[in-house]
């Protein structure tokens, strides 16, 4: 076993014996990132470089088996590295969300030529971003986006939203419904021409994720990059939402750290504190010990729902289908009830920050708010008012966590509105 500092640090063992050896290849890079988060949030400077970075480094392929040119990481594994980048830059984590995914839908794909091409191409660090969601008034369950036959040629045609990391990728994968109602899922490449994602996304967290709008206009499909989208892995929903977590405990991790830096160097105090220097005043050291108690509580939820999904992987392996249902549903449960607590212990601490710290903490340069508005986004995604009720539901009525869900208009709710 390799000694990890991680340990000394006060973060917890990792999840595996070689988890520190794994986690050393890419520190580096993380620092790198660390050093110039603040910059690129201020000055919107999209973080492409840093993304390739990993890419080369391998951070994107971990979940690839060995034998196939990847890690062959644990999802564990996986959910610690991502906490790790979290805390360097929550916008790189959160850009490789959807990559991510399409991985583990390579990973429990069955055996093809598809599948070895792509475990391939993603060993090599190619990139793969979303193309699934769309806003406006689409219906549930329903997309606009629409896949056809023209001239004997397969064409995309549609516009989506919510694109997360697609101006960094090499592919997007692309959700749409052919003419006869069915639903396909198209792998188009990002450079391709027809294919136009846009740097517009304007909420005011997770500023450099690339989340905006991307149109495919007449984007000819290479047909044996079409497939059925009837079935998602086992996981699909706890996967996604455990990203948000262990993004928001790296956040908490980077609350703790610059926090207690700022305390470290700060010559001024207040001559009704406690202390010639702050870094001795009792009630301030009290506030960033509740920030780090923040962090390594939501790190360690992050870790443990990490292994219920995990044994979700393991079931779907092993091909019990009551086995996979049970985990799946334990699973979903474990991190419905983990949702509103990790991220209440985010967003509380990324505004007690500012009472170890003196006005001068909310100089823009600093961007010590960019921690309040990247997690408050991160929450907003999949609400955590639903996740509790989920959790309650169970404890009262027994009643298992929903399986995959999705969002847009009820037509006849609409209908009855106007």
């Amino acid at each position: 076993m390799t000694y990890d500092a991680h340990i000394e640090d006060g973060w917890g063992e990792g999840p595996s014996a070689r988890y520190a050896a794994l986690a050393s290849r890419f520190r580096g890079i993380f620092d790198d990132i660390r050093a110039s988060a603040a910059e690129r949030e201020v000055q919107r400077i999209l973080p492409h470089d840093q993304v390739r970075a990993l890419a080369r480094a391998g951070f994107t392929a971990l979940r690839v088996p060995e034998e196939d040119g990847g890690s062959g990481a644990t999802l564990p594994e996986l959910f610690a590295l991502l906490v790790e980048l979290g805390e360097a830059d929550s916008n790189v984590a959160q850009a490789l969300r959807s990559h991510l995914g399409f991985v583990e839908q390579v990973l429990n794909a069955s055996p093809s030529a598809w599948r070895k091409s792509w475990l391939q191409r993603l060993a090599l660090g190619t990139l793969v971003g979303p193309g699934r969601s769309e806003s406006g008034e689409v219906t549930q369950g329903k997309r606009a986006t629409r896949l056809l036959q023209q001239d004997g040629r397969w064409i995309l045609r549609g516009t989506k939203f919510y694109s997360t990391g697609a101006l960094y990728a090499d592919w997007i994968d692309v959700g749409a419904t052919g003419a006869d109602g069915t639903d396909y899922v198209a792998l188009v490449q990002r450079h391709a021409p027809g294919v136009e994602p846009l740097d517009d996304w304007n909420g005011f967290g997770q500023r450099l994720t690339s989340s905006g709008t991307t149109h495919y206009r007449d984007v000819e499909v290479d047909p044996a990059q079409i497939r059925l989208d009837g079935e998602r892995f086992a996981y699909y929903q706890s996967f996604y939402q455990l990203v948000h977590l262990a993004n928001a405990a790296g956040i908490a991790r980077a609350i703790s750290r610059e926090t207690a830096l700022a305390v470290r160097e700060r010559t001024r105090s207040f001559s009704n504190g406690n202390a010639d220097l702050v870094r001795h005043d009792p009630q301030v050291l009290e506030v960033v010990g509740q920030l780090r108690a923040a962090a390594y509580s939501s790190g360690a939820i992050v870790q443990h729902n990490a292994r219920a999904v995990e044994r979700v992987w393991q079931a779907a392996q092993q091909g019990d289908a009551a086995a996979l249902e049970q985990a799946r549903a334990t699973a979903d449960l474990e991190i419905a009830q983990a949702q509103h607590i990790v991220f209440e212990l985010v967003l509380n601490a990324s505004t007690q920050l500012f009472d170890a710290l003196g006005a001068s903490s909310t100089l823009v340069p600093l961007a010590l708010d960019r921690f309040w508005r990247n997690v408050r986004t991160l929450a907003t995604h999949n609400p955590r008012i639903y996740k509790t009720r989920i959790a309650g539901d169970f404890a009262v009525n027994g009643t298992p966590a929903p399986d995959q869900w999705g969002i847009g208009v009820v037509r006849p709710a609409l209908k009855a509105a106007a």
